[in-house]
């Protein structure tokens, strides 16, 4: 049995804010009773992450040593975060409990995967993932959603996984993360296209009644000098024109005047349109055309959200959120997860949480949070960021 460190933020279901340990989460998660975001690596093994990228059966070992609470010795001198997948007696004894007691779909999955693959590291990474899953689909309230991060080397399986325990009719989107500018190791013999990217699976638990809050990101700058090109010399606003005629004319209820000389069929009305004409937001470029409306750049919202993220970038060297771990993820990538599929009072989980960067993300937001993690290690670097951060908010 393992521990795993929990930080609740807010009340659960008997009002109280805690810290504490407990043993893995099937037996905590059972307590949540508010809408769950969860933002989940896709990993949790026997000693637990550190702020991992996360791993992803890469085979690659972090030797970062911790001690108990107590001072001693854990068993082995565990290894903090040691992205290293084997199979063994623990990888079958899951296996067999998720074929004989596990959701249908997904015994029949582990089963032919086994069949697939065989007894290998990543089939090991895949049981481990799947057990968790279901742990995690089971404390979803029905608006809440799943961002799974992984990388390319598994997430072909870890789709399959999900589909089998959230079904695949709430799969949503996969989100392409690009994580790192262009490299070439081409002379170093690499034979193969360049790997920048990884991937995000936005699942969530119902099929329509789940959180969405639209989030835009700015225009690209070649997109804002053609389309907004106008200027207005006395204020620097930067706009584009549209047109005032209404599309149907009279067959679709447009009134018919004259503005500024020309007499047509508009999407306005009377009074609207003299509105308009007093702010100074219609422009005719010269007697007799037909007048347009400005629409201000400072105005529009932005670019819907899409599933290709290019513009949230690796930590810079010397940027203020950087805690010295080199897979620590950006502020900006969990805010943008964490605005989209809750609401400010939400409940924030994030199972893995590493040197926290979801929760203190989270508190910024004023979202209530869970995070859970193995090792002192990273306890007690969440407890730094977040009384750096938030010295006057939060409890002791």
């Amino acid at each position: 049995m393992f521990s795993a460190d929990v930080y609740i933020r807010g009340p659960l279901r008997a009002g109280r804010k805690v810290g504490m340990f407990f043993p893995p989460l099937e037996i905590f998660l059972d307590g949540i009773e508010s809408p769950v975001l969860v933002e989940a690596r896709a990993i949790l093994h026997r000693n637990g992450p550190i702020e991992a990228p996360p791993p992803f059966n890469s085979s690659a070992t972090y030797n970062v040593l911790f001690k108990e609470k107590s001072g001693e010795e854990s068993a082995a001198q565990i290894t903090a975060f040691e992205d290293t997948w084997q199979w063994g007696q623990e990888s079958e004894a899951v296996y067999r409990e998720i074929v004989a007691s596990g959701p249908r779909k997904l015994a029949d999955l582990m089963q032919a995967l086994l069949a697939f693959l065989g007894r290998n590291d990543m089939m090991a990474y895949l049981v481990m993932m799947a057990v968790r899953l279901v742990e995690l689909h089971r404390v979803l309230k029905q608006t809440g959603s799943i961002y799974l991060h992984c990388d390319p080397t598994a997430s072909h399986y870890l789709k399959m996984v999900l589909d089998a325990v959230f079904g695949p009719d709430k799969f949503k989107t996969e989100i392409v993360w690009k994580r790192s500018s262009a490299h070439s190791d081409a002379k170093q013999g690499r034979r193969q296209h360049g790997r920048i990217h990884d991937v995000i699976f936005f699942y969530t638990k119902s099929f329509d009644e789940y959180t969405w809050n639209q989030v835009y990101t700015p225009y690209d700058q070649d997109y804002v000098e053609q389309f907004y090109r106008y200027v207005e010399p006395e204020t620097g606003r930067r706009y584009t024109t549209g047109a005032l005629t209404g599309p149907g004319g009279a067959a679709k209820g447009n009134p018919k005047y004259e503005v500024l000389g020309v007499t047509r069929y508009w999407r306005f009305t009377k009074g609207k349109m003299a509105q308009m004409l007093a702010e100074g937001r219609i422009i005719q470029s010269s007697p007799g055309a037909v007048p347009r409306y400005k629409r201000y750049l400072d105005e529009m919202p932005g670019v819907p959200i899409q599933d290709m993220w290019t513009d949230v970038g690796p930590i810079g060297a010397q940027a203020q959120e950087r805690l010295g771990y080199p897979t620590q993820k950006p502020e900006a990538l969990l805010e943008r997860i964490i605005k989209a599929s809750s609401s400010e009072g939400d409940i924030v989980l994030d199972p893995f949480c590493g040197c926290g960067t979801a929760i203190a993300v989270a508190e910024r937001l004023r979202r209530r949070w869970v995070g859970i993690d193995v090792t002192y290690l990273a306890v007690n670097l969440v407890q730094r960021r977040l009384r750096d951060h938030h010295p006057d908010d939060l409890s002791p």
